[in-house]
């Protein structure tokens, strides 16, 4: 264990990352139309941006050992997607199949509370491990799909069709975190924080509102994702 004195008191934070999937763990969703469920799932065949998040905090150091801070991070991204209806495209021929492409952005804000434990600082390293809880205000914007009639037994020639558009939605998420890394020394008053950050944000509204539904008509859908 190092000689050096660990000061006690206020100090401020800049955070940088990379914001990753957990393999396997993708939002799901669920779309509702006429009242009852018309599709949930996983968005298994949908690809997630992997941002770069950044935020800022202000914390206390109330010993060698326990500290505590309040962050803000942001981090937005796209889904990009795909998915089949065995019927016609809406005025597409008979004997024709039906494949829509999805696509929406989203923004994310981030208010967390966070205490953490210093497990001694060796070399002018020090280690720890954390936990934090708070709101997250997550924001869709407009989910819009592309339909494209496909050939199956009948032609597709002259089949086009208008881009079909839903509103957004917005709302807050309860969230937690778990945290694990290493502050290095740089000076007495500067550290350099590398560190891993899992956090889990509740589900909540994805978009709402009336829409043109090539195979099925006009009909009035509520979509939500479960969770990132």
């Amino acid at each position: 264990v190092s000689g050096s004195t660990v000061a006690e008191g206020w100090y401020i934070r800049g955070d940088l990352g990379y914001s990753g999937w957990v393999k396997h763990d993708k939002p799901n969703y669920r779309i509702d139309a006429f009242g009852a469920p018309f599709a949930e799932g996983d968005f298994d065949n949908a690809r997630f941006s992997k941002p770069v998040s950044y935020g800022v905090g202000m914390g206390y150091q109330f010993n060698s050992f326990l500290r505590a801070d309040l962050t803000t991070d942001f981090f937005n991204g796209s889904l990009r997607g795909s998915s089949n209806l065995d019927s016609p495209c809406i005025t597409a021929p008979a004997g024709t199949t039906c494949r829509l492409g999805q696509k929406a952005d989203y923004s994310a804000a981030n208010f967390l509370a966070n205490g953490y434990v210093d497990l001694g600082t060796y070399a002018g390293i020090t280690p720890y491990v954390g936990a934090g809880a708070g709101v997250t205000y997550m924001k869709w914007d407009s989910f819009r799909t592309n339909a494209n009639c496909q050939n199956d037994t009948g032609s597709c020639a002259g089949a086009t069709f208008d881009e079909i558009r839903v509103k957004g939605d917005d709302s807050w998420r309860f969230t937690y975190a778990l945290m694990a890394g290493a502050a290095i020394d740089l000076t007495e008053r500067v550290k350099l924080d590398l560190g891993y950050r899992f956090s889990d944000m509740a589900g909540g509204k994805a978009f709402g509102g009336s829409a043109q539904v090539p195979g099925v008509g006009t009909v009035s859908v509520k979509g939500r994702d479960e969770g990132f």
